[in-house]
């Protein structure tokens, strides 16, 4: 009997979220190459906040925030940043943002959000176990911190909605903040803390031991940018790069803000915007910090890493190719300052990322409709970190030819047609 040919998937992009998608395709016994012009974890996967977060269930578009976007337009430290060269490409992507945040629709995309997330941390300890690099993933709080007493208030509606899918809040008033976080400014009055999650002290340095070890497994990672997907008469896809074509049955494309303009050279139209991101790594520091800390007013993470404290956050609309504001990240270091008065600011790094990012803060995982053998794993905005292993788990599943366990019709591409 002629021994059968080895099932073969390509996995283009080599962030975090392909890394765990290839060892997920070699767990189930693909021959896999990633394709990805920079090296494992260089794009938004290297540069987040390093915030793993199982609980993470409220979308970013919500009722009401639409009263804020001036404001933040109008603050040269607000979160929010639109280049107007870019609004008119932008504005069918916010329609559709806005309808997302509709209070009837919260449920679902809550439930759906907690399906990707809930298993990060156990994920993460099964995939670093034996790398010797299990001290990149710490147990911590997540801190949302205000400037007034009653500015914690479980009652909104974040909160509530955060509570009735049984995520573990506590409520921290006073100096009852600065027990949990002493470096906090007492300016600092009320927090709310999410329990049970987690960090890893360098995101960059987590995906490229992740790659490592799926070479040592037999994946192959090609430094090679992929120019066009070119479906074959005779079955599989041919991937056109800048230095050689392959061929697989088994495509999966996880290029993060690339992965749209890829599939629209096949006719599949997915919404997606390239949601820059900033942040500033402040190299000498002088304090620790033992959480992640989320200024709930300005709406950026500082933590402490290998190498220094990181200040990373906010939005900008700019489109794909636009030059980066690098003004964007040197903000943390007043912003940052108030929070942190101890924090030494007189060496720092800066640094810009674009997230792939949804109307509806859901990734785009599954079978890309009418291409057999072709899957989507991005999409995943802000939390590409905490939704990578499962993310890279359910296609492995379904290029396998199982059924996932979950329901994957929130994550559809063809769910914005109508």
């Amino acid at each position: 009997m002629a021994e059968q040919e080895p099932r073969t998937a390509v996995v283009i992009g080599a962030g975090i979220v392909g890394t765990c998608t290839a060892l997920a395709l070699q767990e189930k016994g693909f021959s896999v190459t990633v394709v990805d012009p920079e090296g494992p974890s260089e794009g938004a996967s290297y540069g987040n906040a390093g915030v793993i977060s199982p609980w993470s269930c409220v979308p970013q578009s919500i009722p009401g925030l639409w009263k804020n976007v001036p404001r933040w337009l109008l603050d040269p430290q607000g979160p929010l940043a639109i280049r107007w060269t870019h609004l008119p490409f932008l504005l069918p992507w916010l329609l559709r943002f806005l309808q997302a945040g509709r209070l009837h629709r919260l449920p679902d995309i809550a439930t759906a959000m907690l399906a990707i997330n809930r298993p990060s941390l156990a994920h993460y300890r099964r995939l670093l176990a034996g790398t010797g690099a299990e001290d990149l993933l710490l147990e911590c709080k997540y801190l949302h911190v205000y400037r007034h007493i009653d500015g914690a208030d479980p009652n909104s509606l974040s909160w509530r909605l955060r509570e009735e899918f049984g995520v573990p809040l506590e409520v921290l008033r006073g100096g009852a903040v600065q027990e949990v976080e002493p470096e906090l400014s007492p300016d600092i009055q009320s927090a709310m803390a999410i329990k049970q999650q987690g960090r890893t002290v360098n995101p960059g340095r987590l995906g490229q031991v992740l790659a490592h070890k799926a070479m040592g497994l037999g994946v192959e990672f090609l430094p090679h940018k992929v120019h066009a997907i070119v479906p074959l008469t005779e079955g599989g896809y041919r991937v056109d790069t800048d230095q050689a074509a392959i061929t697989t049955r088994t495509l999966v494309v996880a290029a993060g803000v690339w992965s749209a303009r890829l599939l629209a050279t096949l006719g599949v139209r997915a919404p997606l915007e390239a949601e820059r991101g900033y942040h500033l790594m402040f190299r000498d520091p002088g304090i620790s910090i033992n959480h992640s800390v989320m200024d709930s007013k300005y709406k950026f993470v500082t933590s402490s890493m290998e190498g220094g404290v990181r200040s990373a956050g906010t939005a900008e609309y700019a489109g794909l190719n636009a030059a980066p504001d690098y003004r964007r990240a040197e903000i943390f270091k007043a912003l940052a300052s108030d929070l942190f008065p101890n924090l030494n600011t007189d060496s720092t790094e800066a640094w810009m990322g674009s997230r792939s990012s949804t109307p509806d803060s859901l990734p785009y995982i599954g079978k890309v409709p009418g291409y057999a053998g072709m899957f989507c794993a991005f999409g995943h905005g802000h939390l590409g970190l905490t939704g990578a292993p499962e993310t890279g788990r359910l296609v492995a599943t379904l290029a396998h030819g199982d059924s996932a366990e979950i329901n994957l019709e929130p994550y559809s591409l063809a769910r914005f047609k109508s």
